[in-house]
């Protein structure tokens, strides 16, 4: 396919959704300029060997009413360039799920997609599955709230201090980019990603801070993510939360989380310079990791 008939699907598929959805209670397009430049593109096809500059993305909200309340459920999508050839980028947000059940929803959701949507448009598919299951969760989670839960007298486990170093085909996505920055944030981790291709993030912590954002970043669209090398380091404790976070802040080579960049160049102004990133990660005092994501020693 080319990227004209991408767009056309893309562009049909909008416009069905928003016949079905015709509130901005129910859907949201959060970019109305990525919109307005898809349909120019269609409509003027003369420069069909590229991309429309921006990508369309909006909210699908549902309501889901079970027995004791009622509970919102929000889809973020996004189209990438090649959508539907390739899937859709879509996070689950659901206020009646734990994060632990958001992952393990979107991972499921991820997986029907992949195994039922592979070149076909799939939002209302992915809708359609969302509403069907999200309930099967919520089930889940209220049983769990009212189990009786059982006292153990084993001991606290020990702290441990995470540094993991993530590497990613390409990061490209405003919204990946977005939720990387957000979540660090909210989990109070340090660290830095570097966007473009090849993608590189690095999170350092508490080992559940490190762990809970990987489990969140791994469900995402991607065509390639893996941990290429972690580091742990177990804390001795002292019976004192604030000797533990002291022992934490004392192991972090980061100061807070930022998305860094590294002169980009290239046709898509994807590329990064990798003598300056391994600039920055000798002055972090972190250069070996160079070798360990390229295969080469940085100079």
């Amino acid at each position: 396919m080319s990227f004209l008939e991408w767009a056309e699907s893309q562009l049909a598929e909008i416009e069905l959704l928003t016949s079905m959805f015709p509130s901005v209670e129910e859907l949201e397009l959060t970019d109305q300029l990525a919109l307005a430049e898809l349909r120019d593109f269609v409509q003027d096809s003369a420069s069909a060997d590229r991309p429309p500059p921006s990508r369309p993305q909006f909210l699908i909200k549902q309501k889901l009413d079970s027995a004791s309340s009622e509970t919102e459920v929000i889809l973020s999508c996004a189209y990438p360039s090649e959508y539907p050839s390739v899937l859709p980028e879509i996070t689950v947000r659901c206020s009646g799920l734990s994060r632990a059940q958001q992952t393990q929803l979107q991972a499921h959701l991820n997986a029907h997609l992949m195994e039922n949507c592979q070149g076909e448009v799939c939002v209302l598919t992915a809708v359609d599955w969302v509403k069907d299951n999200t309930q099967l969760f919520i089930n889940t989670s209220s049983l769990a709230a009212v189990a009786p839960k059982k006292e153990s007298a084993s001991p606290r486990p020990q702290e441990v201090f995470s540094r993991l170093w993530i590497y990613s085909h390409h990061i490209y996505n405003k919204s990946k980019r977005k939720n990387i920055l957000e979540w660090s944030k909210e989990l109070d981790l340090s660290g830095f990603s570097m966007p473009g291709k090849p993608g590189i993030v690095c999170v350092e912590g508490p080992q559940s801070a490190c762990e809970e954002f990987w489990s969140r970043v791994k469900v995402l669209t991607w065509k390639k993510i893996m941990i290429r090398h972690r580091e742990d380091i177990p804390l001795d404790r002292q019976g004192e939360d604030s000797r533990t976070v002291e022992s934490i802040n004392s192991l972090r080579k980061f100061t807070g989380f930022e998305e860094a960049t590294f002169d980009p160049h290239g046709n898509r102004g994807n590329h990064m310079d990798l003598g300056q990133l391994y600039q920055f990660l000798n002055e972090k005092g972190c250069c070996d990791v160079f070798q360990m994501y390229f295969g080469i020693e940085g100079r």
